[in-house]
């Protein structure tokens, strides 16, 4: 220390001319904040394999919504105004690729136009990311609306832009408050007019220098990047930076009062105060660089924050020497050396309780605590639309869709099935509409979409008992037929014999006329016995047979008769050509009757084909899908192959509508149970060997959940080992580490407690925001050790005096500092509420009522009472030996 106040001015000049020139010289941290996508979940999620597989299809475009909400019910008049408006959007942006329009097919009209015929949804596609979705969203905004309708743009692209510019306003808001906040405050503490800018020019130049630094890292090695990243780093190193140099500050008042020089007085300070620092820094270090050991980057992004606490114990340990030394005395100008250190009597008097009555004072945190943490429900919620004002018109927009839609026609669960080979096979549609069935049949599914129902409704000629039954009817009308043959017959019969009565006595042919009327009446009983073996047995097969029998016999019937009529015709008589006329129109009869029976046959041998072809179509089991060949000609059925299917048909996807909103915890609930229901109907069929993913907003969500539950539970143990193991090197006891990290776990649960209670119990949000219990933890625990540190560092120095004695002279010798402290540290993130952004309004609450909790209820009455209990009765044992 001695060597650094020789050369005080050549290591500040230096200092601050390496931050001029890196804050210069370095990438703006905003502009890359902006551009990192740290919302990306890990490639092995399955909605981010999801994505991957339809982006290496070509059809991993954005879509964004343009929602128009109609004054009056929609027109002839407003469908043409959108039309028109329609053709401008597609014309707007050079990234625009595709806008759906309403109007095309009455199918598509049903799902885009609300039943009330007042709102219009219009999906539009983006070729490109989340910028180039932006971007068209700004062009089509740009653009005239239609008179009598309010026109609104939203997407997940549009929204997350609108909580990025969000965050980075409320990030210029906190800035401001916090050095406002802190220069009024250290104003109070000191009451001194020049030792507040001490503080407050060491913590810029630890951020300037630290966000440059961040920057180069992000820029050139990918360091971990957020929106988050500027404003932890403002609330903690302004905090702490404060919190740090009130500590060195009030160690050095307390020497100058002591009667030390200055000299003498800096060297003592970095010997004890600084050595506390030091190793609370270290404490704050660990705690943030375990956040890289997080597997979702934007949980990573906070590592950052362990780069300006190494920054910031580099300017403590050079800057504020410089200041000690050349300002000497006047550091606290107007009071002489700051006057005498004064104990505090506030934890003088919670001492007495903690250190003498610790069971009292046990009693009284549990009444302060429990009712908090007993209520805590632990509700979180993943509904990143709360992140923004309501009146943004990106969730207005999606607010106009829910109401007139349904939030799960809007955001459906989408599953991305990716096979090896050919997807659009006989089997595996049979196979995915069994799924689909399936699903919609379970009681989380309101609609399933995709190849085989690309509207929604079930195509019924897929089913084998809607096959049946139309092949049933066909056997009904071929018996039909079969009845009017044989009346057709009959009477052809009857004319046979009347006319064979009348030539007689003529030379024409009787006998043969009669023989033909035998012959019909025995192919007549043939055709009876035909129609009433289909009846009984409905042997399609037996009866085309028997058919052809028929036919021949018919043929035969009816050569005869044309041979009749001739014989007629050359007779002269004009009785003979009467009933040659006669004989002709009987002939006719038994040709109808023959077209007839071809026609039969014919609609007979379809329905044996098909029989025949179910029969041999093994996955018609489990199913009951059956698919023949010309219901793969069929209209609707391509248009949902074009829709669904992609890369060649080697893949499709399906649209499932969950019941419940999207974005709700029932929703993540609802992907498991399709997840559990795709893997049971899936298994021994067609798709079982194809991959299935699951993306869409409630997929997304549902990976979401996962991540951020497992990195909470990762990063809580690394930090309390890591915290352990500092605190025990520093204070020589496992125990005293125990009952500390356990304070800070208590004070934790407590504060998500009391945020719980205001945001979810009063201000009805359905949750605390999904990443506040992970940043709440890191920033109260590893910020609350502090002063923990503080403390029992202290306590090892006074601890010649006994246990009880040494704690009682820690304490308020310390009170004020930690109290002043955790004050400057609570305004700090205390000015992240006006922010606007929901996650950091909820983070400042949490840590905010963390640190004034652990400040003045926790540290100063529960850890005490369990040392002094502990600690005591190690004496006792100790004694009786």
């Amino acid at each position: 220390m001695r060597t650094i106040l020789r050369f005080r001015w050549v290591i500040a000049i230096t200092l601050i001319a390496v931050t001029a020139v890196m804050f210069i010289w370095s990438p703006d941290l905003s502009n890359l904040a902006e551009e990192e996508d740290s919302f990306q979940l890990p490639e092995d999620m399955t909605s981010q394999q999801a994505k991957e597989v339809l982006d290496e299809a070509g059809e991993g475009a954005e879509t964004i919504s343009l929602v128009l909400d109609m004054e009056e019910p929609l027109s002839g008049e407003s469908e043409q105004n959108i039309t028109s408006f329609l053709k401008d959007i597609r014309s707007a942006d050079e990234h625009i690729e595709d806008v759906t329009s309403p109007f095309e097919r009455e199918e598509i009209r049903d799902q885009l136009i609300s039943e009330d015929q007042d709102v219009v949804l219009v999906p539009i596609s983006v070729n490109g990311g989340e910028e180039e979705a932006v971007q068209a969203g700004e062009k089509i905004e740009a653009l005239s609306t239609p008179e009598g309708m309010d026109r609104y743009v939203t997407g997940d692209a549009i929204i997350s832009n609108d909580v990025d510019e969000t965050t980075q306003e409320g990030l210029e808001r906190t800035e401001g408050i916090t050095v406002a906040l802190i220069f009024a405050l250290l104003l109070i503490v000191f009451r001194a007019v020049v030792t507040p800018f001490v503080p407050l020019i060491s913590v810029a130049v630890t951020y300037l220098l630290s966000q440059s630094i961040i920057a180069f890292l992000a820029d050139t090695f990918g360091f971990p990047l957020s929106t988050y990243t500027q404003i932890f780093l403002v609330a903690v190193l302004f905090g702490i930076g404060t919190d740090y140099c009130i500590l060195l500050l009030s160690r050095y008042k307390e020497e100058l009062s002591a009667g030390q020089d200055v000299s003498d007085a800096v060297v003592t300070t970095y010997k004890t105060a600084g050595k506390t620092l030091f190793y609370s820094g270290l404490a704050v270090f660990v705690g943030f660089a375990a956040i890289g050991f997080a597997d979702f980057a934007i949980f990573q992004s906070a590592v950052g924050v362990a780069v300006g606490i190494v920054v910031l114990l580099l300017v403590l340990y050079t800057l504020i020497p410089f200041f000690m030394a050349t300002l000497k005395e006047k550091l606290f100008w107007p009071a002489k050396k700051g006057a005498a250190h004064h104990d505090n009597k506030l934890w003088g008097a919670m001492g007495r309780i903690s250190v003498f009555r610790p069971i009292v004072s046990i009693i009284v945190v549990a009444v302060v605590t429990l009712p908090f943490i007993l209520t805590y429900d632990n509700d979180v919620s993943y509904n990143n639309t709360d992140e923004i004002s309501a009146g943004a018109e990106s969730v207005e927009g999606l607010r106009v869709i829910e109401d007139a839609f349904g939030m799960g026609d809007a955001l459906p669960l989408e599953i991305v099935i990716d096979s090896e080979d050919d997807i659009v096979t006989k089997e595996k549609l049979a196979a995915s509409e069994a799924l689909a069935d399936t699903l919609e049949r379970s009681d989380v599914v309101e609609e399933v979409r995709g190849i085989t129902r690309p509207t929604g409704s079930v195509l019924e000629d897929m089913y084998v008992d809607t096959q049946l039954e139309e092949v049933s009817s066909g056997i009904t009308q071929a018996q039909d037929g079969l009845g009017d043959v044989r009346n057709g017959l009959g009477d052809v019969r009857d004319g046979l014999q009347e006319m064979n009565s009348q030539v007689q006595g003529t030379r024409g042919p009787g006998g043969s006329l009669n023989e033909a009327a035998a012959n019909i009446e025995n192919i007549n009983n043939q055709v009876s016995g035909i129609s009433q073996q289909l009846q009984q047995t409905g042997n399609t097969q037996t009866a085309v047979q028997q058919l052809a029998g028929v036919q021949q016999g018919l043929t035969e019937v009816q050569n005869g008769l044309q041979q009749g009529s001739q014989q007629l015709s050359n007779q002269q008589e004009a009785q003979a050509n009467e009933l040659a006329a006669g004989l002709d129109e009987l002939t006719n009869g038994v040709q109808d009757a023959i077209n007839g029976l071809e026609d039969i046959e014919s609609g007979l041998e379809e329905a044996e084909t098909y029989t025949a072809e179910a029969s041999e179509a093994s996955y018609i089991r489990g199913t009951g899908v059956y698919v023949p060949d010309d219901l793969l000609e069929n209209e609707d059925f391509q248009e949902g192959v074009d829709q669904y299917a992609f890369d060649d048909e080697t893949g499709m996807t399906m649209e499932v509508s969950l019941k419940k909103d999207p974005y709700s915890l029932e929703a993540i609930d609802a992907v498991e149970q399709v997840k559990e229901i795709v893997d049971q109907e899936t298994a021994g069929t067609p798709l079982e060997d194809d991959t299935f993913t699951y993306s869409g907003v409630p997929g997304t969500n549902a990976d979401l959940q996962d991540i951020s539950s497992e990195d909470f539970t990762n990063t809580i143990i690394i930090i309390l080992i890591g915290l352990f193991v500092i605190l025990a090197i520093l204070l020589r006891s496992i125990f005293q580490p125990v009952f500390i990290l356990g304070g800070l776990l208590l004070t934790y649960f407590t504060a998500m407690g009391v945020a719980e209670m205001v945001f979810v119990n009063a201000l009805g949000y359905p949750g605390m925001m999904w990443p506040v219990p992970f940043f709440a933890f890191v920033m109260l625990v590893a910020l609350g050790v502090d002063y923990s540190i503080f403390l029992f560092d202290r306590y090892r120095e006074e601890s010649k005096l006994g246990v009880r004695e040494g704690l009682m002279k820690a304490m308020v010798k310390m009170g004020t500092v930690i109290i002043t402290a955790a004050i400057i540290l609570s305004g700090t993130f205390g000015a992240m509420i006006p922010s606007g952004v929901l996650t950091l309004m909820q983070v400042g609450t949490v840590v905010v009522t963390g640190l004034m909790l652990f400040g003045l209820v926790i540290l100063p009455l529960f850890i005490p009472a369990i040392v002094s209990l502990n600690e005591s009765d190690s004496a006792a044992v100790e004694k009786e030996k």
